[in-house]
């Protein structure tokens, strides 16, 4: 039976960030994720989920000025020291809040570098990433996005992602295999868990079109869940969807499986 854990940065967003850990436990939810925890204390948050009994899944690296549209900083040349400072501030948060791994965003492919410089910084980046997370006891996760949402993403399919894996060579690297951009990309969900469930290190979850919650758009989740259970996949799947009314009231999929 797959087990849920609610993404803090797109769900019960009616209330604030440090708020909505409580609204998740209220909700039923017995664990939680984030895409960017920064803007709290690491001891604050620690003290949250203590309170509430919440396990915590999963934060990204810093990925540089989200505001202006950066969606993360690990293939842009010149930005090294940035990338490592980031790698290091995503281990004390992960240390502090016992999470097991760390997503990175590799960015926007950047116009103005050459491609083999933007690929060389990357595979560098990857490298330093997957080992210092290794040392602290951490996973480290690269996601592949659609590149209808986010135009000029790097990373943007299962193989691209498997293909650059090869490349950095370390053991330390796994897919975050997020179903609505990869029902966007490629389709054929069940199919692609299934042949790369060792090299999945988590997955998220939104429904296609719209990226709101399940039996909102086209993806079969029932047969979905059902191949993931098969592939034997153990861990957390993120609900990292965006509701499509209030979050409560758009709960009723996830209800059975709480």
């Amino acid at each position: 039976m797959p087990k849920f854990c609610a993404n803090l940065s797109m769900l019960f967003t009616e209330v604030g960030f440090g708020n909505r850990f409580e609204s998740a436990a209220k909700a039923g939810f017995k664990a939680v994720e984030c895409q960017f925890p920064y803007e709290l204390p690491r001891e604050e948050i620690a003290a949250k989920l203590d309170k509430l009994g919440l396990e915590y899944i999963l934060h990204n690296i810093p990925a540089g000025n989200w505001a202006a549209g950066e969606r993360g900083t690990a293939c842009l040349p010149g930005r090294e020291s940035e990338f490592q400072e980031g790698v290091g501030k995503a281990i004390e948060y992960a240390r502090a809040l016992k999470c097991p791994r760390v997503n990175c965003l590799v960015g926007l492919t950047p116009k103005d570098a050459p491609a083999d410089k933007v690929r060389q910084t990357l595979v560098s980046n990857l490298k330093f990433a997957a080992d210092a997370l290794q040392k602290a006891g951490l996973t480290c996760v690269v996601e592949a996005l659609n590149d209808k949402d986010v135009p000029g993403f790097y990373l943007v399919g299962t193989q691209d992602a498997l293909k650059l894996f090869d490349e950095v060579g370390h053991p330390n690297l796994y897919l975050q295999y997020d179903i609505y951009h990869m029902q966007i990309m490629e389709g054929d969900l069940a199919k692609t868990i299934q042949e790369n469930i060792d090299r999945i290190g988590h997955i998220q979850l939104a429904d296609a079109p719209g990226r709101h919650e399940p039996g909102t758009g086209e993806i079969d989740f029932p047969n979905l869940f059902k191949c993931i259970d098969e592939a034997g996949y153990t861990g957390w799947i993120g609900c990292e969807y965006k509701p499509s009314g209030v979050t409560e009231d758009g709960l009723g999929w996830v209800k059975p499986y709480l």
